[in-house]
């Protein structure tokens, strides 16, 4: 499991990050969660390094029909 990185751009903030890193601004709890160390941050200077995590993997119910199952 690798992470990449983003390198924040002045006025970045963190629900734009992860809309750009992501693909939707709802992911930013795992941004976040995934740099604690910024959490009070709001809006960011340029330059910041952020660990981007990987996504989990989508869950599947056990009540799938057959042919939408993997």
């Amino acid at each position: 499991m690798s992470s990449a990185t983003y390198t924040t751009r002045s006025g970045d903030t963190w629900d734009g990050i992860a809309l750009r890193t992501l693909g939707a601004e709802r992911c930013m709890d795992l941004l976040i969660g995934a740099n604690p160390e910024h959490r009070y941050t709001a809006r960011f200077d340029e330059g910041v390094v952020l660990v981007v995590p990987e996504l989990p993997a989508p869950e599947r119910p056990a009540s799938l029909p057959p042919w939408r199952r993997p």
